[in-house]
């Protein structure tokens, strides 16, 4: 049965090209998605599977099925405003770019719901599709969940995936932990702007911004063991008009991510202190916000074991491991922390070496190939998941 299901996904894998494409040209950011969101209702409309745009967003939910037994696949399906510059022919050109391979997850995810439509007779349950928006702004699926998802749609168990352009085709990886926490934070430093060529009458919101910017990277550097797992970076700094003009403020902003909450805490509560500490040291004013919270991403075990052992059954040519354990951040997280949940990698990489870049990079190329080894994989996950919930297996 499994090996039919990678079959079939080859079988589509024109319509998953076209699919990714038309997406990869229209990326958006944030949770209103009104462009990426009619692609997605005009294939599920086409595959005559109802669907329901979510309140608070437009993220949309389909159902495959009927029965007591219920579970949720989720694909991410928003861009990131980096300016595209990959060079591919469908690249996009609105300012916004798919760097992490949103478009891929959501063409898989309907080629998943073609897969389990042809199948549905055979479910004996429930398979809930969720397109969600805002993952990139980590606000996503803690809005479907305040919603009520979980509750309305009564799902028991939930999968999604990623696919990795650093690793192979063929490959496939889950893991116990396999993404970090994030804390996601704002620092505005405020000073007293004037004329750059009098400073002393004017108090530096910059030099301020740069001596707790140096401060941060030495919290990490000489207060978190190494074994810790723990990378605070500092990704924007922003100041000022001119440059013969003190400004008036400075903006700072990053994330911590860890995979302990204890070690998150005590980090959490050393930069509040820091930032507090080196602005009233240089005479200005610092207020930090916080901009994101997403716990750890933690799997279940059994569930990952299962569904990696079906994933086998489809192509003993897969390379399946349990060692997906890296740094970056996933606000499917919430979900996990809600029902017993699995996550997994897919390999996307391009066979040309000069074009290996990594997600978030504007120049990042995902290899087509792995969308019909994504759909297949979702759909695996589901149907596995239902029959062993029917004691059928």
């Amino acid at each position: 049965m499994y090996r039919d299901l990678l079959r079939d996904a080859k079988d589509m894998q024109q319509t998953l090209l076209n699919l990714r494409r038309t997406l990869h040209r229209i990326p958006e950011v944030g949770l209103e998605l009104p462009e990426t969101t009619k692609v997605i209702r005009d294939e599920l409309e086409r595959l005559e599977i109802p669907y329901e745009i979510l309140k608070g967003s437009s993220s949309i939910t389909a159902v495959i099925g009927e029965g007591k037994h219920c579970i949720l696949l989720r694909a991410d399906v928003d861009g990131l405003p980096i300016e595209e510059k990959s060079e591919v022919p469908f690249a996009a050109t609105n300012g916004c770019m798919h760097a992490c391979g949103h478009d891929m997850h959501a063409a898989a995810l309907l080629g998943a719901a073609a897969l389990l439509k042809a199948r549905e007779a055979e479910l004996g349950g429930r398979v809930v599709l969720l397109f969600q928006t805002g993952e990139e702004t980590y606000n996503g699926a803690f809005r479907v969940l305040s919603d009520g998802l979980l509750e309305s749609s009564g799902a028991e168990a939930a999968f999604s995936l990623q696919v990795m352009p650093q690793l192979p085709l063929n490959y496939i990886l889950y893991g116990d932990n396999p993404m970090a926490s994030v804390y996601g934070f704002r620092i505005t430093v405020k000073g007293k702007g004037g004329y750059g060529t009098a400073p002393e009458a004017d108090i530096d919101p910059i030099n301020t911004g740069v001596h707790i910017y140096l401060a941060l990277q030495e919290l990490i550097a000489r207060e978190c063991p190494p074994s810790r797992e723990a990378v605070l970076t500092i990704g924007q700094f922003s100041a000022g008009t001119a440059s013969n003009i003190l400004p008036d403020t400075a903006v700072l902003s990053g994330t911590l991510r860890t995979f302990d909450e204890q070690t998150k805490k005590q980090l959490v509560s050393r930069i509040a202190e820091i930032v507090k500490g080196v602005a009233a040291v240089y005479r200005t004013e610092a207020v930090l916000e916080e901009l994101a919270d997403v716990p750890v991403l933690t799997c279940n075990r059994r569930m990952n074991e299962e569904i990696g052992r079906d994933i086998r059954q489809m192509n003993r040519e897969f390379n399946v491991w349990s060692k997906f354990h890296v740094m970056t951040s996933e606000d499917f997280a919430f979900i996990a922390r809600r029902v017993p949940s699995a996550y997994f990698a897919v390999g996307a990489a391009v066979d040309n070496c000069d074009r290996a870049f990594g997600r978030h990079n504007p120049n990042v190329v995902f290899h087509e190939d792995a969308l019909p080894t994504a759909a297949a994989v979702y759909a695996c996950a589901a149907l596995g998941w239902m029959q062993r919930k029917n004691h059928t297996v």
